[in-house]
């Protein structure tokens, strides 16, 4: 069986490079448009797959061209695809993205077929997760198919990790579930009422986590690397400056390079800086999943710095 199981969106990204972001009522040029693939748990799926985890992927995509295409592409990704789902006069789900010329990125996202991806259509998948050592989820599938996969992970002895993008408020029941979290400052304010400005609140708003009974607690600080917090003791792990053009997938392309590191046996900090080497990799690139680097590009980065 799979050693790590994603769960969670897969999306047709639509995608414009402008200049600024636009104001209310204001009308900007762009150019470069392009369709690309994306979803947090495609990206993340992707990444893992492409850096050389052992994975399977739960997703539903629409039964439209660009749905039935993503399928076999995660396949020739070497993914096990069996739980990649088709979903009957759905389309798959969608996202609007505004690339400023900072490498800044705005989004906004239709669910469409993400939104079908209920606990009962995971039901006949549950032997995925059971099986598996690591769950990886995000938050672009519905909440309640989230806590229901947790809890089968957890009966399981399957470890949670729940990257809880984009930000929204979670229950203390799901958050219980979870074994590590890697939020971004934004999501560790929603979730925990600190607003992250440096290290030292960085690691009041780990505490709060860790009092909701979450383990380990990373919370990504773009070009300040990540604060990782275990057993009430934090610390920064530096990431790598490069110049960004494009920064829509680096945290999914962390996360999956995250796992896959973990999955191979790497000490955290060994992963840590792994998964920043992916990410760094990532915004010197257009897009999402064409974004996401291979494993030789990532050893190779890391030989270099």
């Amino acid at each position: 069986m799979n050693k790590l199981v994603v769960l969670g969106s897969v999306n047709a990204d639509h995608v414009l490079q402008v200049a600024s972001f636009p104001r209310p009522g204001e009308t900007l040029h762009g150019h470069s448009y392009c369709v690309i693939p994306g979803g947090k748990g495609a990206n993340q799926a992707v990444a893992a797959a492409r850096l050389g985890a052992d994975i399977a992927f739960i997703a539903s995509v629409g039964d439209d061209s660009f749905g039935r295409e993503m399928r076999e592409s995660f396949a020739k990704e070497g993914m096990n695809t069996e739980a990649v789902m088709i979903e009957e006069s759905v389309p798959t789900g969608i996202a609007m993205i505004q690339v400023a010329a900072t490498g800044e990125n705005s989004i906004c996202i239709s669910a469409e077929a993400n939104g079908c991806l209920s606990p009962a259509r995971i039901q006949p998948h549950h032997h995925l997760i059971e099986n598996a050592d690591t769950l990886l989820m995000q938050l672009e599938t519905p909440i309640e198919t989230i806590e229901a996969a947790a809890k089968v992970a957890k009966q399981s002895g399957t470890r949670v990790v729940l990257n809880p993008a984009p930000a929204q408020p979670l229950s203390d029941d799901l958050l219980q579930l979870v074994d590590m979290i890697t939020p971004n400052e934004t999501e560790a304010e929603l979730l925990t009422g600190v607003k992250v400005e440096d290290m030292a609140s960085a690691q009041k708003a780990a505490n709060v986590l860790h009092t909701k009974g979450i383990k380990q607690v990373m919370i990504t600080l773009g070009s300040q690397g990540v604060w990782l917090s275990q057993n009430g003791e934090g610390q920064q792990v530096l990431g790598f400056r490069v110049e960004a053009k494009d920064t829509t997938a680096a945290g999914d392309t962390f996360n999956g390079a995250l796992l896959t590191a973990l999955q191979e046996g790497r000490a955290l900090e060994p992963a840590i800086r792994f998964a920043h080497a992916a990410a760094a990799i990532s915004v010197t690139r257009m897009g999402a999943q064409t974004s996401i680097p291979h494993r030789r590009e990532v050893e190779r980065f890391l030989i270099e710095h």
